[in-house]
This record gives structure tokens, sequence and C-alpha cells, in this order.
């Protein structure tokens, strides 16, 4: 006999009840729900249904290897001087380090030496008897890649977020691409200028002996500085010290401020050891210029009036907004490698909200002719099955909700396909009743096995579609991954409505009404 407790009718009711309540606020705009206490999260539309940018970005990795190279330079040079290796010419070649020797004796010598000391990371080709290069092992050139791409996703991220916009899809594609879909975007040119910024901030001393135009006319610079232009278009040049006093990895915090005179400026602050060391420098250099390198280029360079330590400010000819840009720039952190935009796609609102109503005319359809199926079909347990369907939608939209997940066009056609997994299932059930009432079998004896009999069908059916969303969803990307999210939750919602929900009905239905025969 069918036995349904109390317990579970009220523990069915009540995820019924919350299903409804999450669903709600996706009925309102945004604005509407801002007034909404606690049930005020809503679908996050994707990039296909709102309309957007699509952007592709590309890591200029030459610029990892040479600047690690150049790191490796330094070293290869410590070790060849406490070796008394002498050598006649070291440099960078096309990323390769490469080293030439006086005689045969030394060339051997530094290759064994430098060999068993920088590990193997590095991969050593000799060019004749006195020359060799260095360059980085495959294994080595991979890792690389990989913790620069994985490190630039994780700053583009923090950028995008801080810009305000909401659910980016952000994920690498290739080798040393990122993929970035902002949806709702309205801004794509700010946007683009923000990732476009390696933002490595850098403080430097101004070389005191040497003019930044004569060193530009003669084309020597001078050994341990460099020239670099001015951040400003109309700005001119110095020529500053190679050393890095302090860097922007030392920073804390980075805020939009005004300066002393009322200009728009950026304060910001740094960690103990960074203000130590900056308090150690100002403190040393008073009088002296202090340049500040945003990006290779001298934001401004100020006269250290005093010793500073723990904060300062950034002061130049900015705007307000290029200052919020800035801070926010500082606060997410510098670039591991420059990103260049490969290609921009752009998605109107108006196509967007032209797949939003085919989306619901689709869905609509499917929802209406599967109403007049089950009803023609299966009589009253046709009616009962589609209230559980209704039931079953609103526990999908009510799940998405409560996870902010993004509903993109594949999501809706994952929710029009768990509508037919959804009556599937029951349809499974009521054709064991049937078969049980050809048997003459009592009407409850019957609803009885055939809800027992199809239950282990249902569960394997459901499993087996629930194992390949999974794939789809842990080997696809973007839209795939939409769809394999409101599938899976179609599963779960339907086999809880079929199961559940539709035999809650059933059960009421025979125990209020008690009738003798059934129109199956």
């Amino acid at each position: 006999m069918l036995q349904f407790e109390t317990w579970k009718i009220t523990l069915i009711s009540f995820i019924c009840f919350i299903g409804v309540i999450f669903s709600i606020p996706n009925l309102f705009s945004e604005d509407e729900i801002k007034n909404f206490k606690f049930f005020n999260k809503q679908i996050n539309l994707g990039l296909d249904l709102q309309g957007g940018s699509y952007i592709l970005l590309e890591a200029d990795m030459d610029n990892v290897f040479s600047e690690r190279l150049e790191s490796i330079e330094i070293e290869v040079k410590n070790i060849l001087k406490d070796y008394d290796i002498d050598y006649l010419n070291l440099s960078i070649v096309d990323s390769k380090l490469e080293l030439r020797f006086d005689s045969d004796s030394n060339a051997s010598s530094a290759k064994q030496s430098l060999r068993s000391l920088l590990g193997s990371d590095f991969v050593f080709n000799s060019i004749d008897n006195l020359s060799f290069e260095i360059e980085f092992s495959d294994y080595a050139r991979t890792q690389i890649i990989d913790l620069t791409i994985a490190q630039a996703i994780e700053i583009v991220r923090r950028r995008i977020d801080e810009s305000g916009t909401k659910e980016p899809l952000i994920q690498r594609q290739g080798l040393q691409r990122i993929l970035i879909q902002l949806p709702g975007i309205d801004d794509p040119e700010r946007i683009k200028s923000l990732l476009g910024k390696t933002a490595k901030l850098t403080f430097q001393l101004v070389d005191m002996n040497s003019i930044a135009s004569e060193v530009e006319k003669s084309g020597r610079v001078p050994p341990g500085t460099k020239l670099l232009s001015s951040y400003h278009e109309d700005g001119g040049k110095f020529v500053v010290q190679r050393r890095v006093m302090v860097s922007g990895e030392m920073l804390t915090d980075a805020r939009a401020a005004f300066d002393q005179n009322g200009l728009p400026s950026v304060s910001f602050s740094l960690t103990p050891d960074g203000g130590k060391r900056f308090g150690r420098v100002t403190g040393k250099n008073i009088g002296r210029p202090f340049a500040i390198v945003l990006d290779g280029k001298v934001v401004s360079a100020p006269t250290i009036q005093s010793q500073i330590f723990s904060s300062g400010q950034i002061t130049g000819r900015f705007t307000v907004q290029e200052t919020k840009d800035l801070a926010l720039l500082l606060r997410a952190g510098a670039l591991p490698a420059p990103l260049t935009v490969m290609e921009e796609r752009s998605v109107g609102p108006g196509l967007g909200q032209d797949s939003i109503d085919s989306g619901k005319t689709a869905s609509i359809i499917g929802l209406i002719l599967v109403i007049i199926f089950m009803i023609f079909t299966y009589a009253i347990f046709g009616l009962l099955a589609n209230i559980a369907l209704f039931f079953n939608v609103i526990l999908i939209i009510g799940a998405l909700s409560i996870l902010q997940a993004t509903l993109t066009l594949p999501g809706i056609a994952g929710i029009v396909l768990t509508m037919g997994m959804a009556v599937d299932a029951n349809v499974l059930i009521f054709e064991r009743i049937r078969e049980e009432l050809r048997r003459r079998k009592s009407v409850l004896d019957s609803v009885e096995s055939g809800y027992k009999r199809a239950i282990g069908t249902i569960i394997d059916a459901n499993l087996t579609t629930l194992i390949a969303a999974g794939c789809l969803y842990g080997l696809g990307s973007g839209p795939i991954k939409g769809f394999a999210i409101t599938l899976s939750i179609g599963i779960v919602t339907s086999m809880f409505t079929a199961v559940m929900l539709t035999r809650m009905f059933v059960t009421i239905y025979l125990r209020k009404f008690k009738p003798s025969k059934l129109i199956l």
C-alpha cells in the first residue's frame, strides 16, 4: 500500500516553497530587487543573452623569457667571477644567453660550473670551441608559460572584478592566450585599456651625472643606467639608474586621492619591508629626484624632500578617472607578461534580447506540447505530472539563482531538454502502473508496484546522463559548461519531482477520492 508520512509531505512542500521564493526575484528588474532585503539573487545572463564583449588576449612570452634571462645573466656573471673565469662577451640574443671566451679551457670550465649550478632547467649548446649558448629547456619553458598564464588570469580577474563587471568568463585558451567574455559591458574600451597595461611600478633614482637630452642625442647610455620616456606624451626623457629601489610588489593598497594642491593623485601604502626600504632610500637621497616608473615610463620624478616610510603619493597630470584606473591596476598587481588584444567581438543588447525571446518561445512551445501530451495520454495522472513539471522548472530557476549561475543560450536548451526528461520518468512509472492494472491488481497495489518497478530504471537513466553532464562540464568550456550546469541541476530536480513530488500528488489523490478504476 502507498505510504506517505507527514514529515515527507512537509519536507517536499518546504523544498518547493524555497524554489518559488528564490525564483521570484527573476520576475523583477535589477533596480527593483535592490529593495529586497534577503531574497534578491537573480540568474546572471551570459554574453549571448544580454550582449557584451568578447576579447581574446595573448601573452608576450618573449618579454618574460628576456626578463628571466636578464636575471640569469647577472647570476652567470657572479658565478664566473667567483670561479675566476675570464670571458670576452656575455649577451642575450634571440632568447638565448651567449658566452664567448678567450681559451678552450675557460669555455670548458665555465660550461661545467654553470651546468652544475644552474641545474636541469637550462640547455647548453656549443657554438664552437670558444663559445656556447644557454637557453631554457622545453620543460622549463612549459612551466614558465603555465605559471605566467595562471598569474595573468588571476590579475585579469582582479582587475575586471574591481571594475564592476558582473559574472565575467575568464579562461585559458591554447598555450598562451586568455579568453574573456564580459556580459552587459557598456565601456569595452576602458576594460581593454585596463587589461592592456602591465602596471609594473618601480621607484628608481634619477642619474644626476647625466643629461637626458645629451644621452638621447649621442645614443650612448652610461653603464648602470637607462633612458626612459615620460608617461605623458609631451613629457621629456629621463636617465634613471637600472637598480630598482622599491617595486610595486611591496604595495599593500592604492587609492585615488588629491594632492596638497587639490590635483588628482594616487596615494599608496607599503608593506613593512617595503616601508623600511623606502625610508632607507629616501633618507639617504634627500634632495635627489626619485623617478616613479610605470610600465617603463616615468610618471613623475619629484625631488625627495624628507624621509618617507610606509606611504606616499603618485602625482602627475592625471584626470580623476585616470587616478581611479591607476589605483585599481596597482591594487590588482602587475601582469607577469604584457597582453595583446588578438581578437575582439561585440554582441549588441538587441541580438541578446532576440536570443532571450527565441529561448522563451521555444521553452513555452515545448512546455505546452508536453502538457497536452501528458493530459491526453494519462488523464488525471498526466495533470498531476504537469503540476510537478511546473515545480521542476521553478526549482531549476531557484537553484540557478542561489548559485548565481550564468545562463547562456545552450543553458536554455538544457532547461528545455530537462522538461522532456522530467516527464520521461513519469512516463516510465505510469506505463508500469498500466502493466500492473492489466494483471487485474487493485488500484493502490498497481500504483505501489509501478513505482517500485520503475525506480531502478529511472535512477540508471538519470545517473548515466548526470555522468555525461559532468564530463561536459569538466572537458568543455564557456557555453558547454553552461549547458552542463543547467542539465545537471535539471536531472536532480526532475528526479525529485518525478519520484517524490508526483508520487505525493498521486498518493493524496488516491487517498482522498479512492477511485475504483484508473483511466491510463
